[in-house]
């Protein structure tokens, strides 16, 4: 068997650095990484690769997110390979800072260029079975999930819930603008009313709408309608149709400025806002009204929220400001990321 070490890198948005190398045919891209040599360990091989791929020395490899075995008869194996087949580890290769970025260096006359990668563009560069083993990785990753293993890119033990709905983190750049704590100016209008929904134990509601490209995770509360007095009965009324929550006390955070209102059909400068209230109780699952299908409901710690919603730096910091605000009203304990967990398509009772 040849046995191969690579790993997940992201920026401080959640996206993942690919490579570019100058070898492949086929223009597909890889994973930092590449062969273990002889006696090697596979996570000094994933050191080394990454010393000598970007020039980076002090990246954190730690632990294993996915193991993938990989049959000299799969299709992704090039014809006329002499591949006896090929056991590949995932490492957890941590968050590089702008710094570090900066520093990357490529050998040349191996790598062209890198880039960091939304998933869905991530995995539509990569050779199919590659993009398998990397989501199921990265999802491991966000998911706080045991070490997925794959044979031939397929799960061979349970499907932890971020890739059986197939969840992807779309990097928002309107979250590197800062959020407002005092009251919304009274020229601006809210546009949009979104909450972090906290259960008992600390953690939050993310729904996802499935759909053939992937689902991408929100928190709950939509656009504000004519026939809403207020954003808070938006928010109220779009957590029941999106995700059955009944929510109580909600709270205003602050608000993000939209300076172009282009989602909105071009409005003008609106106001974001951002609350937290409590949730007392969670429903069966229901059609949403404006897609017509369920949207999937997952619990996560607040901080796994602001990594699946792709809000970066700034959305860690609305979380831990959501967090302070739901230990300080409603008595509520910090939850701590532990494997994001689907609500039951009959509800959930809550103490």
């Amino acid at each position: 068997m040849w046995l191969g070490a690579a790993a997940i890198i992201t920026d401080q948005a959640g996206r993942v650095l690919l490579v570019h190398p100058t070898y492949r045919e086929d223009d597909r891209w890889l994973l930092p990484g590449g062969a273990v040599d002889a006696g090697e360990h596979p996570m000094d091989a994933c050191r080394r690769e990454i010393a000598e791929e970007l020039g980076l020395h002090d990246v954190p490899v730690s632990r294993v997110l996915a193991v993938l075995s990989l049959s000299r008869h799969h299709r992704d194996i090039t014809p006329g390979m002499p591949c006896p087949g090929e056991i590949r580890y995932l490492f957890d290769g941590g968050t590089l800072t702008p710094d570090q970025i900066q520093a990357i260096r490529l050998p040349r006359r191996e790598l062209s260029t890198f880039a960091f990668m939304e998933t869905r563009e991530a995995a539509q560069r990569l050779v199919p079975v590659d993009a398998q083993t990397m989501l199921a990785a990265y999802r491991a990753r966000l998911g706080n999930t045991a070490t997925a293993h794959l044979a031939d890119g397929r799960h061979i033990l349970d499907v932890p819930a971020l890739d059986r709905l197939d969840i992807h983190v779309r990097y928002r750049p309107l979250w590197d603008s800062p959020l407002h704590r005092g009251p919304v100016p009274g020229h601006l209008p809210v546009q949009q009313s979104w909450a972090w929904c906290f259960v008992p134990d600390g953690r939050v509601v993310v729904v996802a709408d499935p759909g053939p490209n992937g689902a991408l995770p929100m928190l709950p509360g939509g656009t504000v309608d004519s026939t809403d007095a207020t954003p808070e009965d938006t928010l109220h009324r779009e957590a029941v149709e999106e995700a059955q929550l009944t929510l109580t006390d909600p709270v205003r955070l602050g608000w993000v400025l939209d300076e172009t209102g282009e989602v909105y059909g071009g409005v003008g400068p609106n106001a974001r806002l951002r609350l937290a209230a409590r949730v007392t109780a969670i429903g069966p699952a229901a059609a949403d009204p404006a897609t017509g299908h369920p949207f999937a409901r997952l619990l996560t710690s607040p901080d796994q929220a602001a990594a699946l919603l792709g809000w970066g730096p700034p959305g860690v910091r609305q979380a831990q400001l959501a967090m302070e605000s739901a230990r300080e009203r409603w008595g509520l304990p910090a939850a701590r990321a532990s494997a994001v967990e689907e609500i039951p398509a009959e509800g959930m009772r809550l103490n």
